[in-house]
């Protein structure tokens, strides 16, 4: 059986960056469980578990435009302290839910100056390219409810 659409993958994966910094492991931990060919993990990874079969194991380099976009300047912004209201301490790198232009988004504080809070809407790996050590464990057809919602139901559900 190979990774083709509506299809539940399951893979072990290592995510570096450029600096072989490891960023992510499901290593020691349950394997990520997908539902292949509907954008449930980033498009060069998905592109590259095409046509693979249990046991593959394989790196790819997946360019930032293909993994979570190139860094966009316009989702950086200054905003008064005033804005975070309830909240007694604020430090470089945290992050809050907060509504955006796009919708409902994750933001990350970048720098403090004074009563001036930049905050990021990027997500925190755009701009990167990034590298997949991948072993693809497991694949099976998804069920029709699976396929219909879009997204894997049960053990390592990741929806």
């Amino acid at each position: 059986m190979q990774v083709a659409d509506n299809m539940a993958v399951s893979i072990h994966y290592t995510l570096t960056n450029d600096d072989g910094e490891v960023l992510d492991s499901s290593i020691g931990d349950d394997a990520l469980v997908y539902l292949h060919g509907t954008g449930n993990i980033i498009p060069g990874l998905e592109d590259a578990l095409h046509g693979k079969a249990v046991g593959d194991k394989f790196n790819v380099r997946v360019a930032a435009k293909d993994a979570y976009g190139e860094k966009n300047d316009g989702m950086i912004q200054v905003i008064p302290r005033a804005m975070f209201e309830g909240i007694d301490e604020i430090e470089v790198g945290m992050m809050f839910h907060a509504d955006v232009s796009s919708g409902s988004g994750e933001v990350t504080i970048v720098n403090i100056d004074g009563d001036d809070i930049t905050i990021d809407g990027n997500h925190p790996l755009a701009g990167m390219a990034l590298t997949f050590d991948v072993e693809v464990v497991d694949i099976r057809p998804a069920t029709k409810e699976e396929a219909e919602h879009g997204h894997i139901h049960g053990a390592g559900c990741h929806h």
